[in-house]
């Protein structure tokens, strides 16, 4: 490296170690890997758009910072003074519209393949693929290491406005923003022993993750692609019925969908005591003005549950709220920390799925848009190392995605667990005051289904979902 354009170096994050070992050691997987498709349609001016671009990584620095790890005890992210972002630019105007969706597809497949040099900022890219004079597709891709879900919209409005600025000849005003560093430091401030005896409380008794075999599906044919993702979408009516719903009780949408998970769980393996992965903002709310840094915050933490279902639903929600706000004061604990202090044997996950419950989507930068270019968001792929990872974006219409490892799960079984989360939903919508036991899992027909299968010596859970 060049020291005269080193600007700064430090430890990483425990996310960060995490995140950065999971990608060197399964390289072919493309794991924590992003990228975001966009639509763009307008006059677009392509050297204001690549400027501003700039201007936000030299805003910010971890969109200047390298990786280093070979032959030192503990990695250490180095920040440049300068690095450049790179734009590619593509011209498929010749091209028929079905052939540029399909050399769109194989591009993005390609583009997962090349990942990203760590040692080498920035750690993103920025593809620009011309399909018409008026209309073009544009790729951000990234690496999770440098940025998180929270981030993504920050990074686009600020791209957005210094781009207005620019085709107008002005200057935009932009507010300070904190180094990253200043995380780092506040996160070696803390007292790790408070979150140890935490933890050790918490998970008391729990021995083994919740199993997925249940739903998990042997020998499916091998693909390339080793993860795929389904999602539903709920109407606008239902998605303001469930706002109202929890609104009145006093809880959070963010609760309700986490408690619908661990319902599932619950009847999937037909087990009380469930635990899955709970995705945190991380942003402490003592270190000023981290709601508009631009980093990786994000957490995963371990969510315990003992479910009484003679409880009542409302009841329960109340408490399971006020549990998962309780874990939040210890969000900055390291799930490696966390598994040495758990009863879990070491050579076993303490969780298998996750649920992450986007706090900031992307429509929200899209609503606010105001320039000559109109964006349409079209896609975004992202991988983690779970088996199952379920993604809620809380907008007008709630939208639920599940990421899964095809190798174990199929596309009907993942489709019907999708269901399952909207029937759910659905019934606790139409009749909050039920017991837990009394929760309706299915329509009628399904019920019947499962009724009868149940009562097999040989139940397949499958069948449930076909």
């Amino acid at each position: 490296m060049k020291t005269e354009n080193i600007e700064d170096i430090y430890e990483l994050t425990p996310l960060q170690k995490g995140l950065l070992f999971h990608s060197l050691y399964a390289t072919e997987l493309s794991l924590y890997f992003f990228h975001h498709t966009f639509t763009l349609r307008g006059n677009l001016n392509v050297d204001a758009f690549e400027r501003a671009w700039q201007r936000v990584v030299d805003r910010h620095t971890i969109l200047r910072t390298g990786f280093y790890w070979e032959d030192i005890d503990n990695p250490l992210q180095v920040v440049y003074k300068q690095a450049k972002v790179p734009l590619n630019q593509y011209d498929w105007r010749h091209l028929e519209p079905n052939e540029q969706e399909r050399r769109l597809e194989s591009f993005l497949v390609n583009d997962r393949k090349i990942g990203f040099d760590f040692s080498q900022p920035c750690l993103m890219r920025l593809n620009l693929i011309r399909f018409a004079d008026d209309c073009y597709q544009f790729v951000w891709s990234h690496h999770h290491i440098i940025i998180d879900g929270w981030t993504i919209p920050i990074v686009l409005q600020e791209s957005a406005q210094i781009y207005i600025a620019l085709c107008e000849n002005q200057e935009v005003s932009l507010a300070p923003n904190r180094p990253f560093r200043d995380y780092i430091d506040w996160l070696q401030e803390q007292d790790i022993s408070k979150a140890e005896f935490f933890w050790r409380e918490t998970l008391k008794g729990f021995k083994a993750p919740s199993p997925l075999t249940y739903i998990e599906i042997n020998q499916l044919p091998s693909q390339e692609e080793k993860y795929d993702e389904e999602r539903i979408t709920l109407s606008t009516a239902s998605t303001r019925a469930l706002q109202s719903l929890v609104t009145q009780h006093h809880l959070t949408l963010a609760t309700l969908v986490h408690a619908v998970w661990v319902i599932l769980l619950s009847r999937y393996t037909c087990c009380n005591n469930i635990v899955y992965g709970c995705t945190v903002t991380g942003r402490p709310v003592d270190l000023a003005g981290t709601e508009s840094m631009v980093g990786v915050f994000i957490n995963t933490l371990p969510i315990y549950i003992k479910l009484d279902t003679e409880q009542l639903l409302l009841s329960w929600l109340q408490d399971f709220q006020t549990q998962l706000a309780d874990a939040r004061h210890y969000e900055y604990t390291p799930l490696t920390q966390i598994q040495e202090w758990s009863e879990v044997p070491r050579n076993l996950p303490l969780f298998k799925s996750i649920v992450v419950v986007e706090n900031h989507p992307i429509s929200q930068f899209l609503r606010n848009w105001k320039g000559n270019i109109k964006f349409q968001h079209t896609g975004t792929y992202y991988k983690t190392n779970y088996p199952l990872t379920i993604v809620v974006y809380p907008d007008t219409e709630l939208i639920i995605a599940i990421s899964y490892d095809s190798s174990s799960f199929d596309t009907s079984t993942i489709t019907g667990i999708l269901q399952d989360f909207e029937i759910l939903l659905q019934n606790i919508q139409n009749n909050p005051y039920v017991r837990l036991k009394n929760l309706q899992l299915r329509t009628p027909k399904q019920q019947q289904l499962y009724s009868t299968l149940t009562t097999e010596t040989d139940f397949d859970f499958n069948l449930v979902f076909h």
